[in-house]
């Protein structure tokens, strides 16, 4: 009952008291009114436009806005295969184990040591029949035996009177949360780049078709200005330069297999399958970018994991200088031991076999040659530190932003134009070949019209491509369909994981 007490009593003595260290505070970045590049602030909003209300947010499976079944299928295959959110996974449950060793810095160690010892006196112990005082203080008789059963339990407690134990777990479960976020930054990226390759997969598959149909249109020209020179109409100069524009069409249409093969590659890995047994159905790109929503600046601070990581970052940064300060203060340690022991098994429990022992120790560090004030300044430094990359953080979402609203903007006015040239361009090739067989322009002026018309459509799918994927950062930039109150809490990142978490993997 006595060591009952002592240790209730310290337990108290604990729970009362004071946690050191500066409090947290985050500081409160400045976040514009309005995006200057979205599409609200011009006066020309021909092409591409934000989503209505503004106030609209993404939420959850951010990639159905595109509305293509193939995408949404390979997302869900990299939500479950994909290697590198599995290590960000795995880096986020050895957070959460430290949460709970640190935790348990709060609790008494309580150990046991059973023993048994037979041990015999050495007859020559100078008065060979008298006794003399053996180590543990009784008496010993020369050549005697002796047998020692013990079962021991011992407690030992460092009371957490400073608040350090509680820093280190705040420090932890801050931890833990900025590699939550983490995780979800991660599987954001991953989604990001699995939706661009898909795009510039169907980029390239317009390209081909486009290519395909040049060579063929190549072909026909090849055979007319052929018929026309063995006709004696045309000369052997138009049958080459049609040879020639013909063969660089098919060069150029061989060509883009490498590029999207490559991209077809990169999907494969993202899903965790081997590119060898992976393939995507050709089908040309043939969407525009769906309208986003984008919501207001200020949130966007809610919206991003990087943003929450570099938070979460401070925060810990935070009770790192509290775990530095604790350092000036004296430490308790509190023991207690107690148990059985006898000369005979069968009175080890008999309650004269009893013994027990109660104690403490305090410890205070009386000079360290400004240890403990180098330490507290380390800390304070990295504080400081963590507080600039949150505010680089802030800045730089907001700069992503703004350049992907300015890409998808200024590409959907291109792309209109573009389209219009590409318009322009096969009426100068259709016109051009009708001079041509009047026998009014030479064959070379049509080889400079099929050239244009290539050129402009060519430029006209990689702006679309461009738009596309701009649309994607776009939505990375945004945050995707993530919001703060995702971010587990300090209770969740405690709580012990399931069977499935800490299976080992095979």
């Amino acid at each position: 009952m006595t060591c009952f007490r002592f240790l209730s009593a310290a337990l108290i003595l604990t729970l009362a008291g004071c946690s050191i260290g500066p409090k947290y505070q985050p500081p409160v970045p400045h976040a514009p009114v309005v995006y200057k590049e979205s599409p609200t602030q011009f006066k020309e909003t021909d092409g591409w436009k934000v989503a209505q209300p503004s106030d609209a947010m993404l939420r959850g499976k951010w990639w159905e806005i595109y509305e293509d079944p193939e995408l949404n299928a390979l997302e869900e295959q990299l939500n479950i295969d994909n290697q590198n959110i599995k290590q960000f996974f795995e880096n986020f449950m050895q957070a959460r184990a430290l949460v709970r060793e640190a935790r348990s810095q709060y609790f008494p160690t309580v150990g046991t040591t059973p023993s048994f010892n037979r041990s015999a006196s050495s007859a020559n112990l100078g008065a060979s029949r008298g006794a003399t005082s053996g180590s543990s203080g009784t008496a010993t008789f020369a050549g005697s035996q002796s047998t020692l059963h013990a079962l021991p339990l011992d407690i030992s407690w460092a009371p957490d009177l400073w608040g350090k134990v509680r820093k280190t777990v705040q420090e932890n479960q801050y931890a833990a949360q900025l590699s939550a976020a983490d995780l979800e930054n991660e599987r954001l990226t991953e989604q990001a780049s699995l939706a661009s390759f898909f795009f510039e997969i169907r980029g390239q598959d317009a390209l081909q078709r486009v290519l395909d149909d040049t060579v063929e249109a190549d072909k026909k020209s090849l055979e007319l200005t052929q018929a026309l020179y063995d006709t004696g109409i045309d000369d052997q100069i138009s049958v080459v330069q049609a040879q020639t524009a013909l063969e660089s069409a098919q060069a150029a249409a061989i060509n883009l297999g490498i590029a999207r093969a490559q991209f077809e590659h990169a999907i494969a890995l993202l899903i965790g399958k081997p590119a060898s047994e992976f393939s995507i159905p050709v089908r040309p790109m043939t969407t525009a970018p769906p309208p986003i929503p984008i919501a207001v600046p200020s949130q966007l601070l809610e919206r991003r994991p990087d943003i929450a990581a570099a938070e979460r970052n401070m925060a810990a940064a935070n009770a790192q200088i509290g775990i530095a300060y604790a350092a000036y203060y004296p430490s308790l340690t509190l023991s207690a031991s107690g148990g059985f022991e006898s000369s005979t098994l069968h009175q080890l429990f008999a309650w004269p076999s009893r013994f027990w022992s109660i104690g403490g120790s305090l410890s205070e560090t009386l000079f360290d040659a400004g240890l403990r004030r180098a330490t507290v300044d380390q800390f304070i430094a990295t504080y400081n530190a963590a507080v600039a990359s949150y505010r680089e953080s802030v800045l730089a979402g907001f700069q992503q932003v703004e350049d992907n609203l300015a890409s998808v903007r200024i590409l959907a006015q291109q792309i209109q134009r573009q389209q219009q040239a590409v318009a322009s361009a096969e009426t100068y090739l259709k016109l051009e070949l009708g001079r041509y067989e009047t026998g009014i322009d030479p064959y070379v002026d049509v080889v400079i019209a099929q050239t244009t018309l290539l050129a402009n459509q060519q430029a006209l799918i990689s702006a679309q491509v461009t738009q596309m994927t701009a649309s994607v950062q776009l939505i990375a930039a945004l945050g995707g369909g993530w919001d703060k109150s995702q971010l587990p809490t300090a209770s969740q990142v405690t709580q012990k994981p399931t069977k499935a978490q800490s299976a080992i993997e095979h």
